[in-house]
């Protein structure tokens, strides 16, 4: 099984970003993580109170996949924040960015680079 080049992650987090502001939603990144490897965790604010956090995982053929970590629905922001908070315990190295969407799109459909 062969995966595909890795992207350094700042270069990632740099193209989802560019990606968000061109369909008209604000993207930011609200913590720095490592430069080259760092994993990145997408939070999607509805700006609405709720949130939803999707986190990246590999599929069962070693495709990149995003999962919503904080579940199928949105959830109230402060839970979001807390599920990033347990995952940074995890890894210093976390990269968060939260994009700023009303209609709740993660922009994590399309690949990235």
């Amino acid at each position: 099984m062969e995966t595909a080049p890795r992207l350094k992650a700042e270069i990632w987090v740099k193209a989802l970003i560019r990606r968000c502001e061109v369909a008209g939603a604000a993207a930011m990144v609200v913590r720095r993580g490592d430069a080259t490897s760092g994993v990145v965790l997408v939070k999607v604010n509805r700006l609405d109170r709720t949130a939803q956090v999707f986190t990246p995982a590999r599929s069962g053929e070693g495709a990149l996949i995003w999962m919503a970590g904080t579940g199928p629905a949105p959830v109230p922001e402060p839970d979001a924040d807390a599920y990033i908070e347990r995952q940074r315990k995890f890894d210093p190295d976390l990269w968060v960015v939260e994009i700023e969407d009303r209609e709740g799109r993660n922009f994590l459909q399309e690949p990235v680079g």
